[in-house]
């Protein structure tokens, strides 16, 4: 039967793209007018049922709160929309008369999209909106535990795009989703682009498949409390954040690294913002929960509430837990409280000054996360920009929710659910994934400057010359024998 179903699948996968490819190429030929119609009405229908959608995420995965789960949601669906509503993606995006030269965009074509399971739904609407902004069709491999409701988001945007005048095809996926069928996915001829977003095998998958693939590596975030932070903002933000939705997004913090000067302030503040402060025997056995298997998380505790993970762990802790805590000094992927945990579990380093800090936080991302996200929290802007300037992450989030602000949520940078980590995190990118990311340029330059080319001699001018150069060598040889005929002759006589 396994075998039955991965040919089932793999079938499934590769008439998908051949409708995709087929709708695509009608696509192709929309006008800006027409392709930002499609999106507004995608946008729109995604953001009414975000709620509906997250009740389906959480009862299916079990994953994460349906309150913050729906935020995500209208993240990925209205805040994506007007993050890219006013950009140019279908013919002249631009022209600059003064250096005349034109930019002409056009579309990858089939792209193959693979979701988490951590945020299935908002992932789902957040690359159908900036696949189909670029003019792409789009083809999906949901994760296997997260099937049904990527799907019925999927079936959201493809009737709002298809009321809107998409071709039909334009956006596919797979209902019975295997590793096989996703690498057949990934490495099919008519597939120009991998769009993956996921554990590091399948970004490494994707890389391998032969395509142009935009992975993101996994978050390990330290979260920096330094000297000069407002206290009790920063720590009340932390829990807020690393709480939000059970800690599924990867950019949420991992691991506090506190100023000693403000360590018994921040101790009081966790307490204050329903976190509970493990040691001893409590430590240990939540430990072994993280990670039963050394250097290897434990998937059960993956998006579950801090109370449900202290029960898993035989811990009593009071019923408004809302993050577990573990002071810890040590720092490796044995060490399972500096691992990314993806649960509300965080651990709690102290530095006994900001060179130290730096330290520690660096040695956190070798864990795992170089080239994702970090966060600090500090008054300082001289000392914040010198701090980031030593940290090998793609984004530093300043006095603000890590897990919201790095996503576009509580920031400035572009809302996305595709965050690319760099040269660091072995990524070809480091920005928020967006629709600019999905598009090709050409570029039409004029000639605005003129040269002048040096000509060359003409090949008879130059035989002449070489003839001019050789008869002269001839000519002094056989004075200089002559010569030497005459010397030789006086010595003889």
């Amino acid at each position: 039967m396994v075998k039955d179903q991965d040919l089932l699948s793999i079938q499934e996968a590769r008439d998908g793209i051949a409708a995709a490819s087929i709708a695509q190429k009608k696509y192709a030929s929309f006008t800006q007018e027409q392709v930002d119609r499609i999106i507004e009405a995608i946008a729109h229908d995604a953001y009414q049922q975000a709620e509906n959608l997250a009740i389906l995420a959480v009862s299916e995965t079990k994953m994460g709160i349906i309150e913050h789960k729906k935020m995500k949601n209208e993240l990925a669906s209205q805040g994506v929309y007007e993050s890219i509503r006013q950009e140019k993606t279908v013919g002249i995006i631009q022209e600059d008369r003064m250096t005349k030269q034109v930019e002409i965009a056009y579309p990858f074509g089939v792209i193959a999209a693979v979701t988490p399971v951590t945020n299935p739904t908002a992932t789902a609407i957040f690359k159908t909106l900036i696949a189909l902004k670029a003019q792409n069709a789009i083809v999906f491999s949901p994760h296997p535990t997260a099937v049904n409701c990527t799907i019925e988001a999927l079936k959201i945007c493809q009737q709002a795009a298809s009321r809107a005048g998409a071709p039909d095809g334009l956006i596919q996926w797979i209902t019975h989703p295997t590793l096989i069928s996703t690498e057949e996915l990934m490495r099919h001829r008519d597939v120009q682009l991998v769009l993956a977003t996921g554990g590091a095998g399948l970004v490494k998958a994707a890389y391998s498949s032969g395509k142009p693939a935009y992975g993101v590596g996994p978050g390990n975030v330290p979260v920096y409390i330094d000297r000069t932070a407002n206290v009790k903002e920063a720590t009340k933000r932390i829990i807020d954040s690393k709480s939000f939705d059970n800690s599924t997004i990867c950019a949420t913090e991992q691991a506090i690294v506190a100023h000693q000067e403000v360590k018994a302030q921040v101790m009081e503040a966790l307490a204050d913002n329903g976190a509970i402060l493990l040691s001893g025997q409590d430590k240990e056995k939540l430990a072994k929960v993280i990670s039963p298997v050394a250097r290897t998380l434990n998937s059960q505790i993956v998006g579950k509430p801090a109370t449900v993970i202290a029960k898993m762990a035989n811990i009593d802790v009071p019923p408004h837990t809302r993050v577990l805590v573990a002071e810890e000094h040590e720092i490796g992927k044995e060490f399972p409280f500096s691992m990314e945990k993806l649960s509300p579990i965080l651990g709690l380093y102290t530095a006994n000054s900001q060179e130290e800090a730096v330290k520690i936080c660096r040695q956190l991302l070798d864990v795992g996360g170089r080239g994702h996200s970090l966060a600090i929290h500090a008054q300082d802007e001289h000392f914040v920009k010198a701090f980031a300037a030593q940290m090998p992450v793609s984004r530093i989030l300043v006095n603000t929710l890590a897990s919201i602000g790095a996503a576009g949520g509580t920031t400035s940078l572009t809302p996305s659910f595709t965050l690319g980590c760099g040269a660091y995190g072995g990524n070809i990118t480091s920005d928020n994934i967006s629709a600019r990311h999905l598009l090709n340029k050409k570029r039409v330059a004029y000639g605005i400057k003129e040269l002048t080319i040096p000509q060359p001699q003409q090949p008879q001018n130059l035989l002449a010359t070489s003839i001019q150069a050789n008869e002269g060598a001839l000519i002094d040889m056989a004075t200089i024998e002559k010569i030497i005929e005459q010397v030789l002759t006086k010595l003889r006589n």
